[in-house]
């Protein structure tokens, strides 16, 4: 288990509840409660993905304590927390958005934007920052 795993269990349970509720909403004829849903859940996981923000900021030069003691470790921690909290940050968001495409009856779709962000954004993303441009993790 790492922070950001410990973090987004939150966002994932919000991704089942949120799925289920727009599925009943929607099941029902009302749209207008699976819309104040998905803003409810939006709302509460980016206010979640704050806190964990705030505090990753907050403590990032202490946070590298919790797993290690090793100077080295805590200095690259260090170094990384920016990242890590942005990470956090905008991954708090992403789980409840496919819960309510899921509860919308878009599973095929979701699964397809999910295979194609992947791929077509994050793997030629990360190889350009990676080799390109040497936005690797440093020692």
């Amino acid at each position: 288990m790492n922070i950001n795993s410990w973090e987004m269990m939150i966002p994932l349970a919000f991704f089942a509840g949120t799925g289920v509720r727009v599925a009943n909403e929607l099941g029902a004829g009302n749209g207008k409660g699976a819309r104040f849903a998905t803003i409810v859940s939006v709302a509460t996981s980016t206010a979640v993905g704050l806190v964990f923000w705030s505090l990753i900021i907050g403590f990032h030069d202490k946070i590298a304590l919790i797993f290690s003691t090793s100077q080295v470790i805590q200095e690259a921690v260090n170094r990384l927390c920016i990242l890590l909290s942005f990470s956090i940050l905008l991954n708090s968001v992403q789980p409840v958005l496919s819960g309510v495409a899921v509860g919308s009856g878009w599973q095929a779709l979701v699964a397809y934007v999910n295979i194609g962000t992947y791929y077509i954004i994050g793997i030629p993303c990360g190889l350009i920052l990676g080799w390109i441009f040497e936005f690797g993790v440093q020692n």
